[in-house]
């Protein structure tokens, strides 16, 4: 599979990198610098602006799906849905954030007292995007939501996957490593079973 992947060099995106390698994939990784990106067989590294539509379509053209793990306070769908289908990708997944998951019926993580402040703008740009999506009909896309921490830590393949609800362990913590996140976005793309749909996952 050609996967076309927005903010490789990050936290998340560099375990995707990771993960998709490991699985034979080839990857065109995108960043505003490039010479953050490490050069390694099987990524081809392209500098483009998502903001830039005509550049980004050109970048991504011709992969079988486009994986965006960039920050939603550096950009929005009305940003990146245009250029992937100017490219003619017909899927698309996204790295989402906790803040939109419900902890209770029709009430989000991002809406209790207890959420960080500093955290809210990063999670209203996701839930806005995820509703944007929500009415999108011609791409093939997913938003996957990680649990309320997420962090590094290790690839152990073990993991819940869940829907819109936030995912809490036995020992009350909601959390799943950037290693086994980028396990569970691998498998969606190699068997898709989360199509125009949010899903989430955690320990």
């Amino acid at each position: 599979m050609k996967i076309a992947l927005i903010g490789a060099s990050g936290n998340v995106g560099s375990r995707i990198v990771d993960e998709a390698l490991r699985r034979g994939h080839n990857l065109v990784a995108i960043a505003r610098d490039a010479g953050k990106i490490a050069q390694r067989t099987g990524v081809t590294v392209v500098a483009a602006d998502v903001k830039d539509a005509t550049s980004l379509a050109s970048a991504i053209k011709g992969a079988d799906v486009v994986v965006s793990s960039g920050r939603f306070t550096s950009f929005g769908a009305a940003d990146l849905l245009p250029a992937v289908k100017a490219a003619g990708v017909k899927r698309l997944a996204i790295v989402g954030g906790a803040g939109s998951l419900e902890i209770a019926p029709g009430k989000a993580l991002i809406d209790t007292p207890e959420f960080p402040e500093e955290y809210k703008p990063e999670a209203a740009g996701g839930r806005d995007f995820l509703n944007a999506l929500r009415g999108e009909q011609a791409l093939e896309w997913t938003f996957l939501s990680p649990s309320a921490l997420f962090i590094a830590g290790e690839r152990t393949g073990q993991f819940r996957l869940g829907q819109d609800q936030l995912l809490v362990g036995a020992d009350g913590k909601s959390w799943i490593s950037y290693e086994d996140f980028a396990v569970a976005l691998l498998d969606e793309l190699e068997q898709p079973k989360h199509v125009r749909a949010r899903f989430t996952v955690g320990y």
